[in-house]
């Protein structure tokens, strides 16, 4: 109950909090962020799904950080978006 009134409290002060799974790879260079959830048992639970997920698709180096904090910006980040692909040829962005 304590870490209800705490967490609607924080909301209504503007300071929402909530669990993340941050997942960075080096193949592709990518960050990811999952969640938002309400505990860290939930967050540590879904972690395992995301990662399968990443290797499937090839993605190497996995690191992962469950954490408490305030929303992403954004909830992937790339350095592979520099360059846009437009039929056949690319474009840079």
């Amino acid at each position: 109950m304590n870490n209800f009134l705490s967490r609607l409290l924080d909301n209504l002060r503007g300071q929402s909090k909530a669990w993340w799974v941050e997942i960075k790879t080096s193949q592709p260079a990518c960050t990811y962020y999952f969640g938002p959830f309400d505990s860290e048992i939930e967050a540590t639970t879904a972690k395992g799904g995301y990662i399968e997920d990443l290797e499937q698709e090839g993605a190497q180096n996995i690191q992962t950080l469950v954490s408490l904090c305030s929303d992403p910006d954004q909830l992937t980040i790339t350095d592979e978006w520099d360059t846009l692909m437009v039929g056949p040829s690319r474009i840079a962005a």
